[in-house]
């Protein structure tokens, strides 16, 4: 069994602004903070690292804090996906219809979005129906500690064995890279987010590609 684990933001979609603009107003309505998370690079990172720094940079406890922000910021990703700049990431249709009819490959995700925001982000979309399973920053906020989690999720939901040697990470930033890469997984990086191909490439993704709509390339990678 093959285990393809996608991330979300820069790879399958862009929100639009979305998750910044629901963190923001998060912190807004709770500590009356003005765009809190100014300044503070997000790329790879999980909701939950995110916010705690957030949280410490504007000299606040994290403690029974997390919780507060994550509920309104929910809440507010619920109405701030719906908007005119989101969109899905060149050939994400193609590559997950083709994966999704291979017997021997499982699609889920491995992502820094907490679950229940995974959904809302995939939702308007219609992706979520591609995935069975998937580890997430609600599972742990260190994103190097994701990839055991979906493994475990997916075994349990096909009885089968799955390796990390068996295992592909998606994504676009170089923390992608690492978290495939300290289990002995592989990586291929896209180039949709904010790292071009060059710093894929320095990061030490196994394969880069511009995007997924290079079909002849994607589907050499995953043997379809």
């Amino acid at each position: 069994m093959r285990l393809v684990l996608f991330d979300i933001d820069g790879t399958l979609i862009d929100s639009g602004g979305a998750g910044v603009r629901s963190l923001n107003l998060a912190m807004k309505e709770l500590f009356f903070l003005e765009d809190a998370f100014r300044g503070i690079s997000m790329a790879g990172k999980t909701d939950t690292q995110i916010i705690k720094e957030g949280l410490r940079i504007h000299g606040i406890s994290a403690d029974g804090n997390v919780k507060s922000v994550v509920r309104a910021y929910l809440k507010y990703l619920q109405q701030e996906i719906n908007n005119d700049g989101k969109h899905v990431k060149p050939g994400i249709y193609g590559i997950l219809d083709g994966l999704s009819l291979r017997k021997e490959t499982g699609l889920g995700l491995l992502t820094g979005n907490l679950e229940a925001g995974a959904q809302i982000k995939l939702d308007p979309f219609g992706l979520n129906k591609y995935f069975s399973a998937g580890a997430f920053g609600s599972d742990d906020e260190d994103r190097n500690n994701l990839l055991p989690i979906a493994i475990r999720r997916f075994e349990e939901l096909l009885h089968e064995k799955i390796t990390p040697d068996n295992c592909i990470v998606v994504g676009d930033t170089p923390r992608d890279v690492e978290c495939a890469h300290i289990y002995g997984a592989m990586c291929i990086g896209v180039a949709t987010g904010p790292y071009t191909a060059e710093a894929l490439y320095d990061a030490g993704a196994d394969f880069i590609l511009e995007d997924l709509s290079d079909h002849q390339a994607v589907r050499f990678l995953f043997d379809l």
